[in-house]
């Protein structure tokens, strides 16, 4: 039996399906799904996709994993917490979560190279135990109350973070959202170059996505984005900003959110069988990136399997996350070499954290 390939998802919200959605990931995805089987309370109960076993048994050995808490402001719409503190504290309990799951040995937290290349020698022959390891990023910057605490969620291990999520924010402005970074914003920024963190580019509006691009000098990848040209709506990238990332040594992780992966997906409506959304749509964003950079060398993965939705807004042929074990021949399919293919699976993100780190 040929060995698996190591994979590296960058982007999954494994503290909030913990500490929200109130699931075991110790868990298989069969018995949370059982578990969920008379809740109604969220779209996507009883039809999730991530859980420590089926990382394991899809090769998942490495992931970026998120804190994320939205501070909203009086009369805003969307879901959240009305004060930046309340926001901050969410963060500490999300992350008081992946230290339970590192002392029960599920996980192990990797800050640095050492950390790195040890965890890839552990994997190197994983068994049902090995701990899944994680990049900790924070999706969303409201939860920072002061720039100072930027500093203190860096000795905490926080190594990436995404100065906005969905709408107008404190530090920049998210999905549906218009303008710039602000004064707060461009600072952030420059506290993220000095300590050397990564800047997720991921869920910047066009105007905070220029302006940070004109304010940082430093690591940036878009963990969880696909491509604008194939679905026109301002959560995805355009070519301009894709060829952007790209000659800044980014990586982009494709979304398996079926609403980012073909056009006029209705939420609660579409079905993933009906808009014919699979794990091939996923490629075509891989492709369409590969073609605009000219190599394999600056896509990747970054699912955001389980980010609020389920098997109701995910690929048809995908179960569980094991099932990106299916990537590879279709990549194989479309004329891809073993080198790219093992790029694209978890090289890339290595490679890009091998230079960020150095």
């Amino acid at each position: 039996m040929k060995k698996q390939s190591l994979i590296f998802d960058a982007h999954l919200d494994l503290s909030m399906n913990a500490m929200e959605w109130n699931r075991d990931l110790r868990w298989t995805v069969e018995e949370i799904r059982k578990s969920e089987h008379a809740m109604t309370d969220k779209p996507d109960r009883g039809r999730g996709t991530v859980s420590f076993p089926e990382m394991r048994k899809g090769n998942v050995g490495l992931c970026v994993a998120t804190q994320i808490a939205r501070y909203v402001k009086p009369k805003s719409t969307l879901p959240g917490w009305n004060s930046p503190e309340q926001a901050w504290s969410q963060t500490q309990g999300q992350l008081a979560w992946y230290k339970a799951m590192e002392e029960s040995g599920e996980m192990v937290q990797i800050k640095d190279l050492a950390g790195l290349e040890a965890h890839l020698n552990l994997w190197e022959a994983p068994d049902d135990r090995t701990p899944i390891g994680y990049i900790l990023s924070l999706e969303g910057a409201d939860s920072i109350c002061t720039i100072d605490h930027l500093e203190r969620a860096y000795a905490q291990g926080l190594r990436a973070i995404g100065p906005a999520h969905y709408g107008p924010g404190t530090y920049a402005q998210g999905t549906d959202a218009t303008g710039g970074l602000g004064e707060k914003g461009r600072a952030l920024i420059k506290e993220i170059d000095r300590l050397g963190m990564i800047l997720d580019a991921t869920h910047l509006c066009d105007d905070s996505f220029w302006e940070a691009m004109d304010n940082f000098s430093g690591h940036v990848w878009a963990s969880h984005n696909n491509c604008r040209s194939l679905v026109p709506h301002n959560r995805q990238f355009s070519d301009e900003q894709l060829k952007e990332l790209i000659s800044r040594g980014a990586v982009i992780g494709a979304a398996l959110d079926a609403w980012m992966m073909v056009t006029d997906w209705k939420r609660g409506v579409s079905t993933p069988v009906e808009m014919n959304v699979s794990l091939e749509t996923m490629v075509d964003h891989i492709d369409h990136i590969c073609q605009l950079a000219g190599s394999a060398q600056h896509v990747a993965i970054g699912t955001d399997l389980d980010g609020a939705f389920g098997t109701e807004q995910g690929p048809k042929d995908l179960d569980t996350i094991a099932d990106l074990q299916k990537v590879p021949s279709i990549l194989q399919s479309r004329g891809y070499t073993e080198t790219d293919i093992n790029g694209i699976l978890s090289q890339n993100w290595i490679d890009f954290l091998r230079k960020a780190w150095a």
